[in-house]
């Protein structure tokens, strides 16, 4: 009876939904379902973030501003009053899953969310997991804190595993018609978790185990980050060679089959790719197996950093100057191109190397108008805007993140040295340099 009246109030979208966690992953999930009709709750622990929303406004660049007017015009509301938590017949959890300084698996954001909401739950609610995560966090770490209740799983309330497949700033999907995985830990929670999600988005892949779909989610973000390896690899043997990596990506990619390109770069960035590997790695371990190949694509991706310092070394050099004192501009600090997320940027780890080393370090972002506050790393700059003037004041430029905003002709114009880590250059001169 009571997992029927949960299916009926989700699919005639009379349940409540809670969103917990109102970043990247939160946010546009909790405007997907107040655009179908649920009401939805927000939590979250910072009353920035809280006091932005009720306000109408947007704080993430690509979700704009009347959007979540609109969301709040439909009742939503956003708190940091956990005590609300028994309201919602729907809980989706959507926080992060860093690592911590040993490149280990740092859950404390999951497990102290979780046993925030443990003392607010009750019988008939559904409770999703989307942080990525190791397989085995869902049944070792949630299920334990839930049943400590005397809420059986299953039976008296339902745990899924759906993992979050966001990818800020692509229009060509959405949170709807992004495929979504969901497993269930029991077949009782997993037709909850199916109908939960059913109703926001257009396809939802059922498997076995809550385990399936953690590690549904590592593999997907390992075959980028081991993929990613092997073209910054082919990359530092092609400029040995004098090729240029990025014509070979181009024409491989006119192959029909059997070959998808992916592109090299400064470094990996980004919530899910520089970090994801080693949660499997980590949970291998326990199991006597050591991942060579994804540790070894994670070494390359790792070393990337130093790459492009030694290219801009060497470019400075040929113009007999070297890092220490001189001006470097690097465009870009995003971890992608035309978003303005920061998460484990390549571009923060460069401009700390350069400054390190002893140079005048400045940006250009035009998403990115002040270096904003970050837990490790620390500037208080703002972005330089690209003119003429500014650009030749200074001996490098350093092109660490592509936005497809920037003038790359006044760019070429009038920087006197450009190291390009992007191929954004296709052709030649005597003043790029391509790392």
């Amino acid at each position: 009876m009571r997992l029927n009246n949960l299916i009926i109030k989700l699919k005639e979208k009379k349940a409540i939904v809670g969103i917990v966690g109102l970043g990247y992953v939160g946010l546009p999930l909790m405007l997907r379902y107040c655009e179908v009709g649920y009401k939805v709750i927000g939590f979250d622990i910072d009353q920035s973030k809280v006091d932005s929303l009720q306000n109408g406004k947007s704080y993430i660049e690509h979700i704009p501003s009347q959007a979540i007017e609109s969301a709040v015009a439909k009742g939503f509301e956003s708190t940091t009053d956990f005590s609300r938590v028994s309201e919602a017949d729907a809980l989706i959890l959507c926080v992060p899953t860093p690592l911590n300084k040993y490149r280990e698996p740092d859950l404390s954001f999951v497990l102290d969310t979780t046993d925030s909401l443990v003392p607010y739950l009750r019988p008939g609610q559904v409770v999703s997991l989307e942080s990525t995560t190791y397989p085995g966090t869902t049944d070792e770490e949630l299920l334990p804190r839930i049943e400590s209740l005397g809420l059986k799983a299953g039976k008296d309330i339902y745990l899924v595993y759906s993992p979050e497949r966001e990818d800020p700033g692509n229009p060509n999907f959405s949170t709807r018609t992004i495929p979504k995985v969901c497993g269930g830990h029991t077949p009782a929670c997993l037709e909850v978790g199916l109908s939960l999600y059913g109703q926001v988005i257009d396809k939802v892949v059922p498997v076995s185990s809550t385990r399936a779909a953690e590690l549904t989610k590592l593999l997907e973000n390992i075959h980028r980050a081991v993929n990613i390896g092997l073209v910054n690899e082919m990359k530092i043997v092609a400029d040995k060679m004098d090729i240029d990596i990025h014509e070979v990506i181009r024409a491989a990619a006119t192959k029909p089959f059997g070959f998808v390109p992916y592109y090299p770069g400064p470094g990996l960035g980004g919530h899910c790719i520089p970090i994801d590997p080693f949660y499997l790695t980590w949970k291998a371990r326990e199991y006597g197996v050591h991942t060579r190949f994804i540790e070894l694509a994670g070494e390359v991706n790792s070393s990337m950093p130093d790459y492009v310092i030694a290219k801009v070394a060497s470019a400075l050099n040929l113009v007999k100057k070297a890092i220490n004192g001189s001006r470097i501009l690097v465009l870009g600090i995003a971890y992608k191109k035309n978003v303005d997320d920061m998460r484990e940027s390549p571009s923060v780890m460069l401009m700390e190397k350069l400054r390190d080393l002893g140079a005048d370090i400045s940006y250009s972002d035009p998403h990115l108008p002040a270096f904003p506050v970050m837990r490790e790393h620390h500037f208080e700059l703002s972005s330089v805007p690209l003119t003429p003037e500014n650009l030749s004041a200074y001996d490098c430029v350093l092109l660490a993140t592509d936005h497809d905003k920037f003038n790359y002709e006044l760019i070429k114009a009038n920087a006197k040295l450009i190291v390009d880590s992007r191929g954004r250059y296709l052709a030649s001169a005597d003043h790029i340099v391509k790392a």
